[in-house]
């Protein structure tokens, strides 16, 4: 018999409740503080879906920098018709975009890095794109 298990990812930073406010925001999610003092949910209508925790010796990562490159990284789906509007909110919110590349015309995903410095990207749901 398999035990039943959850996963959630977890995001190392400086200031965690301020990061967890971010992304509860930007996720339409609530924050949920448990006995450890470093450590926050953020809790989502189907459950946790991220946590942050402190780390009081925190660097932030410096993506896209091939010598200490990422590790992981959160990827936001959003429908097509959303992008726009999901770019404004993070943005909003303390977002900073990071691509490289150009960025004129549709992009299917956009990267960003939170207030802490990890990097996130939304990109539009597959499953909820319009088939040619």
């Amino acid at each position: 018999m398999t035990v039943a298990k959850t996963s959630v990812l977890v995001l190392d930073c400086a200031e965690h409740v301020e990061l967890a406010g971010f992304y509860a925001a930007l996720l339409g999610a609530e924050t949920r503080m448990g006995d450890d003092p470093d450590f926050v949910e953020i809790v989502g209508r189907s459950g946790v879906c991220l946590a942050i925790r402190r780390d009081h010796g925190y660097a932030p990562p410096s993506w896209p920098r091939p010598e200490d490159s990422q590790q992981a990284h959160l990827r936001i789906l959003v429908d097509r018709g959303d992008m726009d509007e999901a770019e404004r909110e993070a943005v909003g919110l303390g977002a900073r975009p990071v691509e490289a590349r150009d960025n004129s015309g549709p992009r299917d995903v956009r990267v960003y890095a939170d207030p802490a410095g990890h990097s996130f990207s939304l990109a539009v749901h597959p499953a909820r794109t319009p088939s040619a």
